[in-house]
């Protein structure tokens, strides 16, 4: 399947369009997470297991959405758009929202 963040495919005219296709995912950072993350704002560098964490949410939510698309008939997915949020008391919780356009190209 192929996944765009473009309207259109060059060299693959969209024969039919499905309807919007989305995934979800919500993942929450442990207190181990936090400290750590902590440090770094002080001392300097990169919040690598944020980072991994971040990278995880991302995927589980595309493999959501390809899913999705593929219950539709879909061979691509076209116009994704990937948004983060944070969520629950006091932005506890990391919510990753993909969607796009389910086509048969």
């Amino acid at each position: 399947m192929i996944i765009s963040t473009t309207p259109t495919l060059e060299g693959y005219p969209v024969k039919q369009y499905l309807g919007v296709v989305t995934g979800e995912t919500i993942v929450g950072a442990n207190i181990f997470k936090d400290f750590m993350a902590g440090i770094r704002d002080i001392v300097g560098g990169r919040a690598g297991s944020y980072e991994k964490v971040l990278i995880e949410a991302k995927e589980t939510s595309m493999a959501e959405m390809k899913q999705r698309a593929e219950a539709m008939g879909a061979n691509a997915i076209v116009g994704v758009d990937i948004d983060y949020e944070t969520v629950g008391e006091g932005g506890t919780m990391l919510m990753v929202a993909t969607s796009g356009t389910a086509v048969i190209i």
